[in-house]
Parts: C-alpha cells; structure tokens; sequence
C-alpha cells in the first residue's frame, strides 16, 4: 500500500495471506478465548445507514467487560504463556484499554499483572487499572519514558512484555472480532477499522483476505496522529495533539503491523477532530451506545467521505467505550451548537435601564430559551457607556436561531454569534 493515493485502490500480492499471522491463528485464538469474552453483537443501524447512504452494520466492542476490543488479544497473549511464566507475571505499558483487559483476564486467570502508566496518567484510569487488578507503577513524564522502564523492569524481574498490539498473538485475538462479524453478518463488502498501533486492523484484514478476499478494508487514522499513515504511505505528515480519540493515538505504530497492513489495507483515511465529535454524538443519540473518540473513528470515515462508501455494506467495530464523562458532556454540547440548537450571541448595548429587557422580549417572541447571560462592561473596546452582553441559549433548531438573529440586527442591535472552531 506504499505511496497510494487516498483514491488508487492497492494491489494486493498474490501470497498475502503468507506469513506470521494467518486465519488459521485467528481460529484459534477464538477458540482459546471463547466463553471468556463477549460474542458482541453485529447489528444493522437502519438511522445511520440513511444518514450515509450506505448499509451501516455495528459490532458492539464496546459491550465487553472492560468496555474495549483490547480484551480478546490479551487473553490470547496471556493463555499462550507456559506455566512458569504465568507464574513469574506478565508486564505492560499503557494508559487505555489494554492495560484494563490484560489486568482483568490476568487477574482472573491468577497471573500477576504489572502497568507501567506515565506519571501524567488521569487518577481515573489508573483507578479503574487497578479495579481489575493490575499493580500500577508510575514512571516518566510520557508513554515513551513508560515503555522504556517496563522494558526495563521485564528484564530485571524476569517478566513476560506483553505489547498492546505489536504482537500477532495479540493480533490474532483482535482479528476474532471480523472473525464473529462475519459469521453474524457474511454479506458485508466491507470493513473500517481504525488503526493506532495497527492491532486490530491486523487481525480484521487476516481474516477478511481469507475469507472474502475482494472486500474492501480500510483504517481510519486521527489527523493529529497520522503515524501507520506516514508509515505505508512514505509520508511526512506532523504527529502530535490533543486528539479526542486517545485509544488510537500512537506516534510509533508497530513493525510487524505494519507488514500485514501494507499487505491486505486498501487504503488508510485522516478524520478530523470535528468529524470524531460528530461520530460520537450520533452513536450516542441515535444508537444509544457510549462510544470513545477512537470507537467512532469508522463512522467519522464515512462522514466525512460519503461518496466513497455510497452503496456498500459496511462492518464498523465500535472498538471501546471508555470515555470520561465530562469529555464526552463536551462533546455533545459542542455538537449542539454546531447544528444551530445551542448558540452563544454576543449583542452590544447602551448601558441603559430596560436595555437587556428589551432583548429578552425578542427571544420570548422567537421562543428561544435563555440559559444564561454574560455582561461585560469594563474589558472592552466599547464607549464607557456601552456594554457588551453574552447570551447562551437553546433553539429548535438554526432556523429558529437565524430568525431571531435577524429580528435582533432588524432592530438595530448588533449581534455576533460566538462560533466554535
């Protein structure tokens, strides 16, 4: 898939399904971890399919224990080891959902589980680690320093390194969630998976090549974090910022998925930050489903490129569901003021008895609810006898917000809506 256009579908070798990770593993790592994980379900959105125009399957991830994929490779990695290292204890560095899933089936299987998580770890995540029973450690200032120090500790302690996706027993773990889809659901002609590590697109595209080999595969990766982007496709692209979808924002994608995804990837897409709010807002309002940014990197694939999916039936995994829930509180107010339903209006007034009366009367006329207001009369560039009001409200929609803003400029205030970026 090297140095493809994001349009030019790739050509596949003719010994693709050659090499350390094939369906043969995948099958048996389903057997291994079965009873163990969820079979989540494979379902049809009727909603998201007419918002798309293509036909929108849903694999539900994010209904397994630990509320992500990462479940299914750990398992595997873990019920591989022999027994004295099973006893000797396994290690990890991660800050998400791998280290929930190793913890959990570790300490469930009585093998001692170590995560090393960077100092700058949220409390939360290192609380909910050791919910499930991992030991924590804390070291370095990045996941980079975090990794290296588990390195470290795996070789003093003599600890089994089990990494969180450049691994095919990891991979073939997370291959079982195509393997059930596609049982569920065998008509799909498609799949879209994001890729941070490239774990799970490995094992999804084993299994799709062997299976259905003239379907389409394709990986969504974060704009912010193009890394397995850069990687096949001999790009440059900056890799860094504040992503909504963390679960799959990796700055060093794996060697060996790497390899399988050159292989059997038709092509990779960069979503937006916008269009990974939009996705998870939908998922929520539409299917009901909590989903983290990086769980609706499909959706937001299709969102943003509509036309290259018109048409086809398309498997979305929706890969984990941990969110925290004042991040995804923003999200969906944030995304009510991009349809129009929320909106924040700067008017300028005359410092006057019954001035702010008089606009209230225009939002009752519009029946625009008011959730609160702001005023500002000293930090402005405005006459010492102006003021300059902020009013949060709540429309029906933008064209019940558009009427009110005329009405407002009609009579002769001037108003500017705070727009989001």
């Amino acid at each position: 898939m090297k140095h493809v256009s994001a349009t030019a579908p790739v050509l596949r070798p003719s010994d693709a399904l050659t090499g350390a990770l094939t369906l043969a593993d995948v099958r048996a790592a389903a057997a291994r971890i079965a009873g163990a994980v969820v079979h989540t379900p494979t379902m049809h959105s009727i909603t998201l399919s007419q918002i798309t125009g293509a036909e929108i399957w849903l694999k539900f991830e994010n209904l397994q224990f630990t509320a992500a994929y990462k479940e299914r490779g750990a398992l595997n990695a873990l019920l591989l080891l022999d027994q004295e290292r099973r006893q000797r204890g396994v290690i990890a560095a991660s800050a998400g959902n791998h280290s929930q899933g190793l913890s959990y089936h570790g300490t469930r299987l009585g093998v001692p589980v170590t995560i090393v998580m960077p100092r700058t770890t949220p409390t939360v995540k290192v609380m909910q680690t050791e919910s499930v029973g991992g030991k924590v450690v804390l070291e370095g200032e990045t996941f980079d320093e975090a990794y290296a120090h588990a390195r470290k500790l795996e070789q003093e302690l003599g600890l089994t390194f089990v990494h969180p996706f450049d691994d095919p027993d990891v991979a073939a773990g997370a291959g079982t969630v195509a393997l059930e889809m596609l049982e569920d659901t065998p008509d799909l002609d498609c799949i879209v998976t994001p890729i941070g590590g490239g774990g799970l697109i490995s094992g999804m595209s084993t299994v799709a090549r062997a299976l259905k080999p003239e379907m389409m595969v394709y990986g969504v990766q974060a704009a912010l974090f193009p890394s397995m982007y850069d990687k096949i496709k001999g790009a440059n692209l900056p890799c860094g910022g504040d992503t909504l979808a963390e679960g799959i924002a990796v700055k060093y994608p794996g060697e060996f998925t790497a390899r399988v995804i050159a292989e059997r990837v038709d092509d990779i897409f960069l979503v937006e930050e916008g269009s990974l709010e939009k996705a998870v807002s939908l998922l929520l309002q539409i299917e009901k489903t909590v989903v983290e940014g990086a769980g609706a990197a499909g959706l937001a694939a299709i969102l943003a490129h509509p036309e290259k999916f018109a048409g086809r039936k398309i498997g979305l995994v929706l890969c984990g569901g941990n969110i925290d829930t004042r991040l995804l509180a923003n999200v969906l107010l944030r995304d009510l003021a991009r349809s129009g339903r929320l909106a924040r209006l700067r008017i300028t007034l005359q410092d006057r008895p019954g001035s702010l009366y008089k606009v209230m009367k225009e939002f009752d006329q519009h029946n625009v609810n008011i959730i609160e207001i702001y005023h500002q009369r000293i930090f402005t560039n405005l006459p010492a006898k102006g003021l300059i009001t902020d009013i949060e409200c709540e429309a029906r929609d933008r064209e019940q917000l558009d009427a009110l803003v005329k009405a407002l400029r009609k009579s002769g205030y001037v108003v500017n809506p705070v727009e989001l970026d």
